[in-house]
């Protein structure tokens, strides 16, 4: 185990499986303590009964369940973590998922769930995060962005204008409140060995190659390369390191 963020305390959002999961078992490893909150309250749970075995009290982390479009909800999961452990330091923005489709096969109630579960969930958990944040004298904010809104991937269009909202919002925020020791960063990976990806290549095998062709190492990024960054980013390490884009993509884009 790491120590790089022991008596840290982390939320991540979108931590029952996939990228989100595979952070929060990084920060823990780390040291950090965790909040996970999650839509499905089921797989959160499991998620954190799994990892209670490793944690650093060995008890699981606090689950927050509930749609973090909502406000309520994503205020409750702030709260959540000042009622466990009394503070709160790492923020990571991670819930999302694309409805990867061509823009003009979208409807009204996907173009919404998209910006919904991409946007709206950062948003609201970075505006109550804040205030803690500031009160405390700092801490992390760590969005989960998207290669794509760089590389214009194809039946990205409505995914990218949500993930695009998180990287202009992830500058702004990094200029406000750059002098209350709060950082705010985004990781965009590129294509991800997550279980999404492996139903997309099942189903549309040529359309995982072409997103796949744009990245010169001819691979997707694996969870664990993308939570490395995350677990920097949140680190005392990375305290001057603010309002930046931080690709992890193999070079599909450079610069």
């Amino acid at each position: 185990m790491s120590s790089a963020l022991t008596g840290k305390v982390a939320l991540v959002t979108g931590a029952g499986r996939g990228i989100g999961l595979v952070i929060a078992e990084r920060l823990m490893a780390d040291g950090a303590r965790l909040v996970i909150a999650n839509f499905d309250e089921a797989e959160a749970k499991a998620a954190a009964e799994e990892m209670s075995a490793r944690s650093v009290d060995g008890k699981p982390p606090v689950v927050v369940p509930g749609n973090l479009a909502d406000e309520t909800v994503a205020k409750a999961a702030i709260d959540a973590a000042i009622d466990a452990y009394g503070r709160l330091d790492i923020l990571v923005n991670n819930a999302g998922g694309g409805i990867i489709k061509p823009f003009a096969e979208h409807t009204p109630d996907t173009l919404r769930e998209t910006i919904d579960r991409n946007l709206w969930t950062a948003i609201w958990c970075s505006y109550h995060a804040l205030p803690v944040m500031r009160a405390q004298g700092g801490g992390r904010i760590v969005n989960i962005g998207a290669d794509s809104v760089r590389n214009g991937l194809w039946d990205h269009a409505a995914y990218n204008a949500a993930k695009g909202g998180m990287h202009g919002m992830s500058t702004g925020l990094a200029r406000e409140y750059a002098r209350d020791g709060i950082t705010v960063n985004t990781v965009a990976p590129c294509a991800t060995n997550t279980p999404q990806m492996v139903e997309i290549t099942e189903r549309d095998p040529k359309l995982a190659e072409k997103f796949l062709s744009v990245i010169p190492m001819g691979r997707p990024a694996e969870m664990s390369e993308v939570a490395s960054m995350v677990s920097y980013l949140s680190s005392d390490e990375a305290s001057f390191i603010t309002g930046q884009v931080i690709s992890v993509n193999g070079g599909s884009t450079m610069l």
